[in-house]
């Protein structure tokens, strides 16, 4: 755990490794990070991949060449930005004295750089002095900048606990879990075929209206538009192509995934009915972005967001682990092949709704 003897900054600043080795012995057990970055405070020679560049003047960016995948943070003012991979990460907020130690504490516990920024900027000098030195307080977190305005009307609410949430891959497996009384589900139709998605779709809401029952739809916001179903869930990049206007127009209810504290201030600026947080586990139904979040990193993320907006755990979750997934406080959790691959369905989902006894 200790950042001692290593190459943290560059060039080598003794005290800002030592407010940074206070701070993360104050931070709790993480996984060993899995690169070992250096924050230079000048432009090395020969940047590398491992390396975080600082600007703080704006014409400093224009005499820096990044060759080997560098990244740059510019930090102007309140906004700082973060250029890594060809991407930009744009973060408006409060820098306390301490913010490049905090930064260099949070990459060794092993987040990515633009969520090890979110949680740099949200610490505040003396922080490491508190019982429970994580940024869990929500004001001091920075906003992301650069995002168009979020629709009007805003989307509509989902309850705070959505329970348990199978995510399915047909309309008939959809009838047959809302025929056991799940209460909320989602389609996720995988197919080019449009009148397949039609009918699939509209089969599903169909079930969805008999029953009650919050169904959404994945990516397919068209269809579901024209469907009238409960919701439509999107991922993140989705949001750069869907019509979130139409969406909240048509009065559908918005799930967004996430995959850490960048992507979920990114989607809270949209104001959706729910957010989903994930991998929780190691998954093999579709490819994920990112590595796992784990327990750890989802209990915090509760803490954070919890009584602010519905949350759903999502990845890898099945009767094993489910238990210690609601442990952390989120209201819902999402399973695919514990119910579509279990040898008696039936079974498996009552099994699992069990441990949501005592939910409204």
């Amino acid at each position: 755990m200790s950042l001692l003897d290593r190459e943290v900054f560059w060039p080598p600043a003794d005290e800002l490794v030592e407010v940074a080795e206070r701070i993360r012995a104050r931070l709790g057990d993480w996984p060993a990070a899995s690169t070992r970055w250096r924050i230079c405070l000048t432009a090395p020679e020969s940047p590398g991949a491992r390396d975080l560049i600082v600007l703080t003047e704006s014409h400093e960016s224009d005499a820096v060449a990044l060759p080997n995948g560098a990244s740059v943070l510019e930090a102007q003012g309140a906004r700082v930005t973060l250029t890594r991979n060809g991407e930009r990460f744009v973060l408006d907020g409060e820098r306390s004295d301490d913010w490049l130690a905090a930064l260099a504490a949070f990459l060794d516990c092993n987040f990515e750089p633009h969520d090890a920024l979110v949680l740099a900027l949200a610490w505040r000098t003396g922080d490491e002095s508190k019982e429970d030195a994580w940024p869990v307080d929500f004001a001091r977190f920075p906003r992301v900048s650069d995002l168009p305005p979020a629709p009007e009307p805003a989307f509509p609410s989902c309850p705070g606990a959505l329970g348990l949430y199978p995510v399915l891959p047909s309309a008939e497996w959809v009838e047959r879990v809302l025929d056991l009384s799940v209460v909320t589900a989602q389609l996720r139709r995988k197919s080019a075929d449009a009148d397949d998605l039609r009918r699939e779709i509209e089969r599903s809401v169909a079930a969805g209206r008999r029953h009650q029952a919050r169904l959404f739809i994945n990516d397919h916001w068209r269809e579901a538009i024209a469907a009238g179903a409960y919701g439509v869930h999107l991922g993140q990049e989705d949001v750069q192509t869907a019509d979130l206007s139409a969406i909240a127009r048509a009065g559908l209810r918005l799930g967004l995934s996430t995959h850490g504290y960048y992507e979920m201030l990114r989607a809270l600026h949209f104001r959706p009915s729910y957010l989903a947080l994930g991998a929780v586990f190691p998954t093999t139904t579709k490819v994920m972005p990112t590595k796992p979040q784990g327990l750890a990193r989802l209990r915090r993320y509760v803490q954070l967001l919890g009584g602010r907006v519905p949350l759903v755990a999502i990845g890898g979750i099945d009767g094993t682990v489910i238990a210690d997934v609601l442990a952390t406080g989120v209201g819902s959790a999402a399973v695919v092949r514990a119910v579509t691959e279990a040898p008696d369905t039936a079974l498996a989902v009552s099994s699992l709704q069990q441990n949501f006894a005592g939910q409204c």
